[in-house]
């Protein structure tokens, strides 16, 4: 392809609307535009490599035995009813009314319309396993759309949903998307990890996300060193001591004037005690009813956990006059002494003695209170984990690092299948559930993922399976006729070796040329100079390396082929 002739339209500044590097770069170098808020164009040079990706996952779904197919981007309401999800997916699901007052919406994901398909057309165990997978726009109406296409509304996903007889064989496709996920991303050339993980609106039992490691990532991932444990920080576990002291302490608690002292920090610097020798009582509204929960009050609350441990469809912090109809005292001075409604407490709370507590009356605290003072409903892993906690599953500890969820498996079981009536005859005739999988990748956000953790000062550092192209031919003189001769040359050879190559025979200054490269991510420059050609010398650079070599110009072929493939092995 010929620089002067591709749409390219590169930008000097960093745009103001940018918030991340991915962002910033894919406007400044010409991959995407802003439509909407949360809607984006893709340009040509983008759009290559977004189309990189889905070759990629494509291939390594097809060895898999999936089956591709592309479902309707708009759907109607009856499907999303039949598995009680119109209700419960919130406002992220951009509902509407077609001319004849049907309501539909726009797909967020496929659940209901490939299950719908599925129970149509396979009668018998003998049709199955089947994966159907697609990629295709998906659209999930955000709050607040951020970071470019990382978070955008309209975006493009390859989505899969396996059905099996069996649990048995439902875990045979979910390890075979785990292990075709390993590939995609190990063939993208990314750093990533797997992590459990919530599964969400979703649903099901069991999942597992990939995050892209990277700094600026807005996903944390806790794991452990020692035994390889690791999930994302809705799911991370925590692991406690042994054995529990068992405290028969009660009645020795004493009521303190707190006057004007709600916070945490605000009660233990007028005590004089530290912040995990205070327990947070905090109280919830659910779809049980009004609960208590306890926690140490140097951590914080894992909400997920918590409507997981209830299966909770709601649950959201009860107002201020709530909690005093329920405590008797204002908001700050909660304590679990005397409550009437149903208390959760995380373990931690189980290793303590003479703690602090809310009194339930203003400008009021209780000292020295112990378990034998209230009555909980059980202690749990309630709290967020962090680094420095004891792992679950060892006696490690664990630590925290970022990173950027690419990808998604789920095992999902009877959820939908039971609810929308998907069925098969068995061996025996007998009428039974499928049971499914399903499985998603956000391709747009590998293109952004791959930015987010690759780049320097100059631009993006793209992995050579993934950049818009693999090579660039760089004439430091258009003007000049030998220079631009053996440019030329050496472009149509590599083409004719299958490498994508662009020429960059823009009438253009050299360094214009150079910093529109390094901008671009380009993984290989090969730079034409006057200087150079006087000894027969061409210069070949790798995007993440300062230093370049120089070659003899009937050499230069050979040498970005194997440049080429090294790098994509990488």
């Amino acid at each position: 392809m010929l620089f002067s002739k591709m749409f390219i339209p590169t930008v000097k500044e960093d745009p103001k609307e940018a918030e991340v590097i991915s962002h910033r770069l894919m406007l400044r170098a010409g991959f995407i535009r802003r439509l909407a808020s949360g809607i984006y164009t893709w340009l040509p040079l983008g759009l290559k490599s977004l189309r990189k990706v889905e070759n990629i996952i494509r291939e390594e779904m097809n060895k898999k035995g999936a089956q591709e197919i592309l479902m309707p981007f708009v759907q109607p309401k009856e499907l999303w009813e039949e598995s009680t999800r119109w209700d419960k997916y919130g406002k992220e699901l951009l509902r509407f009314f077609d001319r004849n007052n049907r309501e539909l919406c726009l797909g967020p994901t496929h659940e209901e319309v490939v299950t719908d398909l599925v129970r149509r057309e396979i009668r018998s165990y003998r049709e199955l396993p089947v994966n159907l997978y697609q990629i295709q726009t998906k659209f999930r109406d955000e709050i607040r759309p951020r970071f470019g296409v990382m978070r955008g509304r309209e975006f493009l996903m390859k989505d899969a949903y396996s059905f099996d007889v069996d649990e048995e064989g439902a875990e045979k496709s979910y390890r075979d998307m785990y292990d075709a996920y390993t590939n995609i991303f190990k063939r993208c050339g990314f750093r990533f990890r797997v992590v459990e993980a919530d599964t969400g609106q979703i649903g099901g039992s069991f999942s597992h996300e990939f995050m892209v490691l990277a700094d600026t990532g807005e996903d944390i991932i806790i794991s452990c060193d020692a035994c390889g444990y690791a999930a994302n920080l809705e799911r991370a576990e925590v692991g406690y001591p042994d054995t529990v002291p068992h405290s028969s302490k009660k009645g020795y608690f004493k009521k303190v004037d707190t006057p004007g002292q709600r916070r945490i920090d605000e009660v233990s610097s007028f005590l004089n005690v530290s912040p995990g020798e205070l327990i947070k009582t905090i109280i919830y509204n659910t779809d049980r009813g009004v609960i208590g929960v306890l926690i140490r009050g140097d951590r914080e609350i894992n909400e997920t956990k918590m409507r997981n441990l209830l299966s909770l469809d709601y649950m959201e912090l009860a107002d201020e006059t709530t909690i005093e109809d329920v405590t008797g005292g204002p908001l700050g001075f909660s304590g679990p002494i005397g409550l009437k409604i149903p208390l959760y407490a995380d373990r931690d709370i189980l290793y303590m003695e003479d703690f602090v507590v809310g009194g339930n009356e203003r400008d009021v605290h209780i000292i020295n209170a112990n378990l034998g003072d209230f009555t909980a409903e059980g202690f749990y892993d309630i709290k967020i984990a962090r680094e420095g906690d004891r792992c679950p599953r060892c006696p490690g500890t664990l630590t925290s690092t970022r990173g950027i969820e690419v990808g998604h498996i789920f095992k999902l079981g009877l959820k939908y299948s039971k609810a929308m009536k998907a069925t098969f005859l068995d061996k025996n005739g007998e009428e039974r559930y499928m049971v499914m999988g399903c499985y998603g990748i956000g391709v747009s956000r590998i293109v952004a993922a791959a930015i987010e953790q690759g780049n320097d000062e100059n631009g993006m550092i793209l992995p050579a399976a993934i950049a818009p192209f693999e090579v660039d031919v760089l004439p430091v003189n258009s003007s000049h006729a030998e220079s631009m001769e053996l440019a030329e040359a050496i472009y149509r050879q590599l083409l004719e070796k299958n490498i994508d190559v662009i020429f960059d025979d823009r009438q253009e200054r050299p360094g214009v040329k150079f910093k529109d490269c390094d901008l671009m991510g380009i993984p290989l420059r090969v730079t034409i100079g006057e200087r150079n050609l006087k000894e027969g010398l061409v210069e070949i650079k790798e995007r993440d390396k300062k230093e370049s070599i120089r070659v003899k110009k009937e050499e230069v072929v050979r040498r970005v082929e194997e440049y080429v493939e090294e790098l994509k092995r990488w």
